[in-house]
Formats: structure tokens, C-alpha cells, sequence
């Protein structure tokens, strides 16, 4: 007789009993990121360290400290962790951490390059399901291509041996791209493998394009390098536009609900509601937030104080620079551009200075879909809302 499965839930009350008002987890989800190491060595890379980092590695929480503070995450309502990196599967407790997350009850998001997916992974994933769809990274689709992005000889490979043991034992995955010099041309290929791939005739591929600085400005020279990858402005939107009427029609939902200026309020994204935790125990509001003065040390209290005491005091900070009041604060593109506090730190090195290269991608994308005129820029539209009813209508109409 074929033993049974174990079983991991946590009961919940989905719905208050009669009477009593809603509540709201303090924490619905949040990030662990397990460690910065990476057995890749990618050319656009905001956060790796070698994979064999000895420091690094010493440095990091250790099995109990992160099975703690999974815990704390699920006693403050959490019901989903995402395990990303560097390359969380180079853990050697990963089995025992992904084990802890499912007996707490909390489904699990995985973030990989899929080369560390061997029989035994899909073995324990095929066993005790994640109960979300495991997100490979894909570089390239020839040895090339994807070893120009990864530098590392054997990782394609590698990551084609990871894919291959998902889709035989059948465990849910996707793919999503990097958008990079030695992988440009290899679009469409990507995507017609994408297809292949169970449930990805319904959700094409991500890209990354606008690629982050490293995101403890740690390297001078890497950042540098990073901002050489980075699409022209113009040459991005138009990418995403390939994308066809499902791109023009995310935007258009996205902006009707969300376009509009921000004012002088610098967290409008629910800063401290989607914490991240790094490898070495401090919390960050967002996984690229990693100002000193914005991290919450786990070591020294409790994942329950950095959500309802520290994170938001520091989600009240507004803006003071001019040229953010003048502009950002005034945009009401501001929901199309990647403009943060966090972004404006990896850049800056401040909370509140334009990122130009964010605003120009912004405007572009706008440019695109019909919200502004070619050299318009956004701050200085009044009938904002005109526009965005009238780029709706064109849109219903085209259908």
C-alpha cells in the first residue's frame, strides 16, 4: 500500500464570525532571501556573491534562525514566503527550511536558475507540493548565449538538466527572461519553448529589462556595467509593445486604476506590507530597500516590532528635494514608473532624487499606448484624467 502524502495546512478564518469586523494579516506574504550566493556569475546581477563566498556564507542566518522567523511571519497571518537569492537551492538546508515553511501551513514561491534542481528536489516537491509555481530565471537558449550571461561553463547545461526533472515529474513551473547583448535575438525561440511548457499558453513570459544597480552599492565598477545593459528608454517600451493587445491591455487596466499624481508621500506601495528578509537577518520593507537606516535587525527583536512599529514610522517620510516635488509628485505617470524610494537609493544614494533613466522610460511607455505627445512630460499635463479616459475608449474601440 502506497503511503500517503503528508498534508501541511494551517487553518485559517477566511471570513470574521458574525459581528466582528475584518481584520487584516499584519503580514499576507513576505520574501526570505535565503542567501546572496550564486552558483552563476551573471553580467546583470544587483545582488550575487560567489558561490563559494566563505564570509558571506558564515554571515548568514543559520537553519534555526531562519525556521524562527518563518514561524513569526505565519503567526502574523502570512500565508505565502517566497525563497529567492542569490540561489537559494545552494542552502544545504534547503530541504529542511522548504519543509519548515509547508509544516507552518505557508505555500512556497521559489525563485531559481534551476541548476541545483536534482531527483531528490523534485522527489520532495512532487511529495509535499509548494502550492505555487516554482519561477526560473533563463539567460539564453543556446550554450552561448546563456554562458555569456551566466559565465559559468557547464550552467546551461545544468539548467536545462533542472528543467528537465520539473517537467518529468510534473511539478508547476514558468519561465521568464532576461532581456541581455548575448540573448536579444532569441525571443521568439524563448517564447515558443515557453509554450511548450504546461500552463504557459495562458501566461507568457516576464522579462526583465530596466535592470537594478547592485543593490548594497557595493561595486562601483559592476554598477557601471549594469547601466551599459540597460535598454534605451524608447527601445524598451517598444519591446514590451511587442507584446501585442494583451500588453496594451494590462496597461490600460493597470492606469485606469492606478494612474494619477502621488503628492509628496514617498511609500505608496505598501512599504513594510511585503517585507523582505536577507540572508544575514535584517528586514527591508522591499526586497531592493536595503538603506541602513530602513533595516530592521531580526537578531536584536522581532519580525511582529519591525511590522507595526518600525516600518511604519519610516512609511510616513515625504519628500523634500524640489526636484521630486516639482516633478514626481506631480506626475501622473507615476504608476507606469519604477521611481521609488528604493530605486532613487540604488541610484542616488538619497530617497527623493529623480531617477532619469526611470522617468524617461516612464514617458516612453506613456508615449507608447497614447497618454502624452513625444518630448511632453508628464507633471506638466492638467487634463490628466481626460487623457486616460480618452486612451480607454480608443482602446475599447480597437477591440
Amino acid at each position: 500500500m502506497t503511503p500517503r502524502a503528508p498534508v501541511y495546512v494551517r487553518k485559517v478564518r477566511a471570513f470574521p464570525a458574525a459581528g466582528r469586523p475584518r481584520r487584516e494579516p499584519l503580514l499576507p506574504r513576505f520574501d526570505m532571501e535565503l542567501t546572496e550566493r550564486c552558483d552563476n556569475d551573471c553580467i546583470h546581477c544587483c545582488i550575487n556573491r560567489p558561490a563559494g563566498d566563505a564570509a558571506a556564507k558564515a554571515a548568514e542566518l543559520s537553519t534555526a534562525e531562519v525556521k524562527r522567523l518563518l514561524a513569526e511571519g505565519a503567526a502574523l497571518g502570512a500565508l505565502t514566503v517566497r525563497f529567492t537569492g542569490g540561489e537559494p537551492l545552494l542552502r544545504d538546508d534547503f530541504r529542511e527550511i522548504y519543509l519548515a515553511a509547508r509544516r507552518l501551513g505557508l505555500k512556497v514561491i521559489l525563485f531559481t536558475n534551476a541548476r541545483g534542481i536534482t531527483p531528490a528536489l523534485v522527489d520532495l516537491f512532487a511529495r509535499v507540493p509548494p502550492l505555487e509555481t516554482i519561477e526560473v530565471s533563463v539567460y539564453g537558449m543556446h550554450r552561448r548565449s546563456y554562458e555569456a550571461v551566466s559565465r559559468r561553463p557547464g550552467s546551461f547545461r545544468e539548467f536545462r538538466r533542472g528543467v528537465r526533472l520539473l517537467l518529468d515529474r510534473g511539478i508547476p513551473f514558468v519561465v521568464k527572461g532576461a532581456v541581455l547583448p548575448p540573448n536579444r535575438g532569441e525571443r521568439r525561440e524563448f517564447e515558443r519553448w515557453a509554450l511548450t511548457i504546461p500552463g504557459m499558453d495562458k501566461r507568457p513570459p516576464a522579462y526583465s529589462l530596466f535592470f537594478d544597480p547592485r543593490h548594497r552599492r557595493d561595486n562601483p565598477a559592476k554598477e557601471r556595467a549594469i547601466r551599459r545593459l540597460r535598454l534605451p528608454p524608447r527601445e524598451g517600451a517598444a519591446w514590451q509593445a511587442e507584446g501585442g493587445p494583451e500588453y496594451f491591455d494590462e496597461m490600460n487596466r493597470f492606469g485606469s486604476k492606478f494612474l494619477g499624481p502621488p503628492g509628496a508621500g514617498l511609500f505608496r506601495c505598501g512599504m513594510g506590507r511585503r517585507v523582505c528578509i536577507d540572508a544575514y537577518g535584517k528586514a527591508q520593507g522591499c526586497l531592493p530597500l536595503r538603506a541602513p537606516e530602513m533595516a530592521f535587525d531580526l537578531r536584536q527583536g522581532s519580525l511582529k516590532e519591525a511590522v507595526t512599529r518600525f516600518f511604519p514610522l519610516r512609511a510616513a517620510a515625504a519628500a523634500r528635494n524640489p526636484a521630486y516635488l516639482e516633478r514626481c509628485a506631480r506626475c501622473f505617470l507615476k504608476s507606469l514608473c519604477e521611481q521609488c524610494p528604493a530605486q532613487s537609493f540604488l541610484e542616488n544614494g538619497t530617497f527623493d532624487t529623480p531617477v532619469e533613466y526611470l522617468c524617461d522610460v516612464a514617458h516612453a511607455q506613456a508615449a507608447g499606448i497614447g497618454l502624452i505627445a513625444e518630448g511632453e512630460k508628464a507633471w506638466t499635463i492638467g487634463n490628466w484624467r481626460e487623457r486616460i479616459r480618452r486612451v480607454r475608449l480608443t482602446a475599447r474601440r480597437g477591440r
